[in-house]
């Protein structure tokens, strides 16, 4: 995984939680979702990421 890509979802899952936290506090569970959903767009980042390494490392 290419530094940037981890960085960039590493962010993706920050943002996630930050407005998961704000929807939870205000009570607002359409931000509460959004930030869910950020979040599971980050972890699904990292899977596409780790399985391209191990595709990499074993053709190397």
């Amino acid at each position: 995984m290419s530094a940037e890509d981890r960085a960039k979802a590493t962010a993706k899952n920050v943002e996630g939680k930050v407005q998961e936290f704000v929807g939870d506090v205000t009570g607002n569970p359409d931000q509460k979702a959004e930030g869910k959903a950020k979040q599971v767009e980050a972890n699904v980042r990292h899977s596409v990421e780790n399985v391209k390494d191990d595709v990499k490392r074993a053709i190397d």
